[in-house]
């Protein structure tokens, strides 16, 4: 079963990783002009119906893509980064 991650920031902390990042940081600017919403209907085909459901297709998307920009091969390595 195909997942979808929603993002929210957390109500009653002072920290807001949002606020943290700079506007000028290359990842925020590509979020900005890369639309991934057709990722969930590309990727539909190739999930059940039933059972758990699966990581969103957009953030297992994005993970490859920071991988292959920052040159990391190790999963461990790209979580931690």
């Amino acid at each position: 079963m195909q997942g979808k991650k929603t993002y929210q920031e957390k109500l009653f902390t002072r920290f807001l990783l949002s606020e943290r990042v700079p506007e000028e940081n290359f990842y925020r600017r590509l979020k900005s002009v890369l639309d991934l919403e057709d990722l969930y209907k590309l990727t539909k085909p190739y999930y059940g119906s039933s059972g758990q459901k699966s990581i969103d297709p957009v953030v297992f998307f994005k993970l490859c893509l920071v991988g292959y920009l920052e040159n990391i091969i190790s999963d461990r390595k790209l979580i931690e980064h």
